[in-house]
């Protein structure tokens, strides 16, 4: 069977491993998910650029065809034929310039002169007069398939694999598309799908192993890009990136495991001096202060359990009891507590049997055979009575231990007087109170730091002092910390009240001291 230590182990380890396992996860999406928009971004300035590198292949030559027409030399003589070379010359992806009559071409330079390029039938006829073929068999000079392009007397044969420049692409398959019909492809055959079958932007085929991409470019003329690669040509390139991460994932891992295994040392470090303290009696006892309002006599107190580890640090209430109650020490703690308060003021509980002593009750000590059983004991051996001890618990253990009924009618039975602790809190009704068997209802330090304020709190102690009454419990009001609070309070019929405007917390000897000065008195006139 595990042990507690054992079971609070593996909890820590499975939250290390757990949350390992999340940082690698958000690494690996992060990685993924900054791989992906860098890639298209890298492709979007690709299909931009090779965009703009066609258009302007295209304007331009519109720009040189109408420059032709306007040539006032003889047509095919040599200074006509010097122009056309000239016009060749300065644009690479020009492969020949030609002049026609009719249907008849005359003459022209570059390197298919003398060949007709007569396709059948037109791509395109513009209404400015403008006629194009793209590239296609038909158009294939040389193994070559050439974009044409004819105004008036003159024609272009343009290389659109130069309009392209190859050199930009590396191992990238692309195909340029321009209204709607391919230009041109790298390399040549690749089989890229349409842009009619991709959806814009990048696209991931898994089951192929394949980055795609579409691009739709808003420029002069309808110019679709599609590009492809392998995954693993993508991968390798973000390898670094990859490398980087892996690395800080091994980092954040390392650091999430310190920062588990130093909570885990201390976590099981303060569970077991919590446990020693328990057994070996070194938890001390304040007690706050209980007066009645009306005479400011002192009535009681409640017993607040403190804990000084052997190094000096103070470990609060709101730290130590919790880890108690999860560690399955409730009952310990509070037994500890009500050793010390009999040791204590075990004197002046039997000299005085008007004085109580409110001892908080987890909702495990509520449901324990064991603490009802060791309570009566340790109280026979301290010849201290019962009814010297209300037992204080809160409205979750009300809700949360089952037959909550019995088991506060059997402390009861014993003597003992019960009071429900911080009401307000909670979700208690009137009906499921008027089930219970309770003595004294503990009004919240919230509802009475609300008190003459405009604030939603400040009219529902009214309604709790209303609640209170009927069901003939006595009250006690947490938290004063002003005269005004207190004699609104009285004015309310609230008999009891404690808080920092009577005292602080005291030490049992400084306590009695107290209750002899009658301070609660003074403090409320």
């Amino acid at each position: 069977m595990l042990t507690r230590r054992d079971k609070v182990l593996l909890a820590m380890l499975a939250a290390a491993l757990l949350g390992i396992l999340l940082v690698m996860a958000l690494l690996g999406w992060y990685l993924w998910r900054e791989s992906v928009v860098a890639e298209e971004a890298r492709l979007g300035r690709l299909a931009s650029h090779l965009g703009e590198q066609t258009e302007q292949a295209i304007v331009d030559a519109s720009d040189l065809l109408d420059h032709l027409n306007r040539l006032e030399a003889v047509p095919c003589s040599p200074e006509h034929l010097d122009a056309l070379q000239e016009a060749a010359i300065v644009r690479p992806h020009v492969r020949a310039i030609g002049y026609w009559q009719a249907t008849e071409r005359q003459c022209g330079v570059g390197f298919i002169q003398g060949l007709p390029l007569k396709p059948p039938q037109a791509s395109r006829i513009y209404d400015t007069g403008v006629i194009a073929w793209w590239p296609g068999p038909d158009t294939a000079v040389g193994g070559v398939e050439l974009f044409l392009i004819r105004f008036g007397e003159y024609d272009l044969a343009i290389d659109p694999w130069l309009v392209i420049n190859p050199g930009l692409l590396a191992e990238q398959k692309v195909e340029l598309w321009v209204e709607g019909m391919s230009m041109a492809v790298h390399p040549p055959g690749a089989g890229l799908p349409p842009p009619t079958e991709l959806t814009p932007g990048l696209t991931v085929d898994r089951a192929n192993k394949l980055i795609l991409a579409r691009f739709s470019l808003g420029t002069l003329f309808p110019i679709d890009i599609v590009a492809m690669q392998p995954l693993g040509l993508f991968w390798h390139r973000y390898f670094p990136t990859l490398i980087g991460a892996g690395l800080l994932g091994m980092l954040l891992a390392v650091l999430w495991l310190f920062v588990v295994l130093h909570y885990s040392r201390h976590h099981l470090s303060l569970l077991a001096e919590l446990r020693d303290a328990i057994g070996g009696g070194q938890l001390s006892v304040v007690y706050q202060p209980i007066v009645d309002l009306s005479s400011g006599c002192c009535v009681g107190a409640e017993a607040l359990a403190r804990w000084r580890r052997d190094n000096g640090e103070a470990i609060g209430p709101d730290v130590f009891v919790p880890m108690a109650e999860e560690s399955g020490q409730a009952t310990d703690l509070t037994l500890a507590v009500l050793r010390v308060v009999l040791a204590e003021l075990g004197d002046l509980l039997r000299s005085d049997p008007n004085l109580v002593i409110n001892l908080n009750l987890s909702g495990g000590d509520l449901a324990s055979p064991r603490f009802s059983q060791a309570l009566t004991r340790m109280l026979q051996t301290a010849k201290v009575a019962p009814a010297s001890i209300k037992l204080e618990i809160t409205e979750c253990s009300l809700l949360n231990t089952s037959h909550v009924s019995k088991h506060i009618s059997s402390l009861r039975a014993l003597g003992h007087r019960i009071a429900i602790d911080d009401f307000g809190t909670g979700y208690s009704s009137l009906v499921y109170l008027e089930n219970l068997e309770l003595d004294t209802l503990k009004i919240d330090k919230t509802f009475v730091d609300a008190i003459e304020s405009h604030a939603v709190t400040s009219s529902v102690i009214g309604h709790i002092i209303e609640m209170a009454s009927s069901l003939r419990l006595d009250i006690v009001a947490e938290g004063i910390e002003s005269a005004h609070q207190a004699r609104w309070l009285l004015e309310q019929r609230v008999a009891f009240g404690q808080g920092y405007h009577f005292s602080r917390p005291l030490t049992a000897e400084h306590f009695r001291h107290w209750c002899d000065k009658g301070t609660g008195a003074a403090a409320i006139t």
